[in-house]
């Protein structure tokens, strides 16, 4: 594959997948998915392969989720690529992968992790950030929303109170914030961050295969049923994309205009 949006690098067991779309903050567009979804599946198919980094190229920001300037004025996302879910983003084929994939997948937030890119680092198994990094949600302020892994698994790891006031306020937080909450794992300094992903890689490269794939298999069952949640969540979603709402927070983050979304109401 032509890889044009994302970096992607294998040594010594470990798979390296960086998001290389610093001029918008890693947003990602279809070509985005897609190119992470075949590293995730060349990383798993790969026997020498025992971890997986995750992280965004630049030192601005991890991923800040879906591309707005991409998103169409009919629904979906006007450029060319899979349209997985009716949006034209296979993003729940790319979190069905990084959940699946049996070996640990670790998430190196080096700046904003907002939207979409929040998303992901929630679903990745481990996650170490810079204390530069911001985390929260934007959903509800552009029109869109993840009413599936991204809210349901935000629940189950940072309680539901957490969850809904990350949602419903769409505020940003700190990497310590996110630490004492149990979202992130580890904060260094934002020099050391490559560094510390890359030691806990090799750590995780002097386990068993089997068990630490059975553990993360063990660990997927209590939350499964989400997928299934997901599914109708991104189905939603695509009908939603066609609404005048949706478009008001789109044309608002384009315009650089505060929304409106009072009009909607009543």
């Amino acid at each position: 594959m032509d890889l044009t949006d994302i970096l992607y690098e294998k040594n010594d067991g470990i798979a390296k997948i960086t998001i290389n779309r610093p001029a918008v903050y890693n947003a990602f567009r279809a070509q985005t998915i897609q190119q992470l979804i075949w590293a995730f599946r060349d990383a798993w198919d790969d026997l020498r392969i025992g971890a997986v980094i995750l992280t965004g190229a630049g030192e601005k920001a991890f991923c800040v989720g879906g591309d707005q300037k991409e998103k169409g004025n009919e629904g979906g996302y006007d450029y060319s690529g899979g349209l997985g879910g009716g949006i034209g983003l296979e993003i729940e084929s790319l979190h069905q992968v990084i959940r699946n994939i049996p070996k640990p997948v670790i998430a190196a937030v080096n700046g904003f992790a907002i939207g979409g890119g929040h998303v992901l680092h929630v679903i990745c198994d481990l996650t170490i950030a810079a204390d530069t990094a911001k985390f929260g949600q934007s959903g509800p302020k552009v029109g869109s929303y993840d009413a599936g892994f991204g809210s349901a698994y935000l629940a189950r790891i940072v309680g539901e109170k957490k969850a809904r006031e990350i949602w419903y306020l769409c505020e940003q937080y700190t990497a310590e914030e996110c630490r004492e909450m149990g979202l992130v794992n580890k904060v260094v300094p934002a020099n050391e961050l490559q560094q510390a992903a890359q030691e806990w890689a090799e750590k995780i490269l002097q386990k068993s295969p089997t068990a630490i794939q059975m553990l993360k298999y063990s660990f997927n069952a209590d939350s499964a049923n989400i997928q299934g949640i997901s599914q109708l969540a991104m189905g939603s979603l695509a009908m939603f994309y066609n609404t005048p709402e949706s478009n008001e927070g789109k044309e608002a983050f384009l315009e650089k205009r505060p929304v409106n979304f009072n009009k909607f109401r009543g």
